[in-house]
């Protein structure tokens, strides 16, 4: 491969999502030995950036943050787009595909309480806490956990959810370890919450480079990106969500890990209101991911249809 082969990636305009996209161009660069100017970024403002005062769930749900990037795809305008994979519907868009999955960060969530307030789990937080959230999965598990606490919407990129901490009535807010991590903006005092008490999303803290699904030249290049082991993790977490007809209207969670050449997965579908819950811990064969993921989401939906809003 040329090193002034060019290249443009598709990135959502957020601090994190350059960021990420950053990581992207410069493993590109090191596997290939690219030159620093054969790569470079272009910013896309998706649906579920511009509209910051509606929830998730009130917008659709499904390709709010990767719309635009594939028809940028389409059109021949990107080679390439990044994602957080948690963002990204179950199901490939039309004449796409998932050229590599990085290794993954940490999947799980943190508990990041305002200043002055000193906390080590939910159980610390006062009676009755605010917390600021705009994601339903967190939502249905913080009111299960602690029926307690008053639930507002917050959302906007992560330094605008710690400014607004700073400066609203909310006593604390839920944030993805992996995007703290990568923007270096780990507070003090933050919490990373187990498994238990608050079960990431279907591909939290991974990365996706999405392709055109017959870009053969694009597909070697993204080839040496792919983790395996995050590859078989994810595959089963979204082949679950995908069999719940996952969206964000729907409180789900799920998380896999590869221990000994097995994976091992718990999952999690709740009322949004964490009223009502049923999970699965399962084991296989990395080798039958989706098809394990997706056998454990059918019987949950079997076990508790109506918690399944589609």
């Amino acid at each position: 491969m040329s090193k002034n082969t060019s290249l443009t990636i598709g990135t959502r305009a957020s601090p994190l999502a350059l960021r990420q996209s950053a990581m992207v161009a410069d493993a590109l660069r090191a596997a290939h030995g690219l030159e620093e100017a054969a790569i470079a970024c272009t910013e896309i403002i998706t649906k579920g950036d511009r509209a910051l005062d509606e929830k998730l769930s009130q917008l659709g749900g499904k390709g709010l943050f990767t719309e635009e990037l594939e028809a940028g795809l389409r059109n021949g305008a990107l080679d390439l787009a990044v994602h957080s994979l948690k963002d990204l519907p179950t199901q490939n868009a039309e004449g796409l595909t998932l050229g590599a999955i990085l290794p993954r960060a940490s999947a799980h969530d943190m508990l990041i309480a305002r200043d002055g307030l000193t906390v080590k789990g939910l159980a610390d937080l006062p009676e009755g806490s605010h917390i600021g959230t705009a994601s339903l999965r967190r939502q249905a598990q913080l009111l299960r956990a602690r029926p307690d606490i008053k639930i507002s919407l917050l959302r906007g990129n992560i330094g605008t959810r710690l400014k607004k901490l700073e400066t609203s009535n909310m006593d604390a807010t839920l944030l993805a370890a992996a995007g703290l991590a990568r923007l270096n903006m780990v507070p003090d005092g933050a919490v990373e919450l187990d498994d238990d008490t608050m079960l990431p999303a279907a591909g939290q803290g991974a990365l996706a480079v999405q392709c055109r699904a017959d870009d053969r030249a694009i597909l070697g290049l993204l080839a040496p990106l792919n983790c395996p082991a995050t590859q078989a993790c994810v595959t089963a977490e979204r082949a679950f969500l995908n069999a719940l007809d996952g969206s964000c209207r729907t409180p789900i969670g799920a998380l896999a890990r590869l221990k000994n050449d097995t994976l091992y997965m718990h999952g999690r579908l709740l009322a949004a209101d964490g009223s009502d819950m049923v999970e699965t811990h399962i084991s296989f064969a990395p080798e039958a991911a989706e098809a394990a993921g997706r056998a454990a989401g059918e019987d949950l939906r079997r076990a508790a249809p109506h918690l399944v809003t589609g």
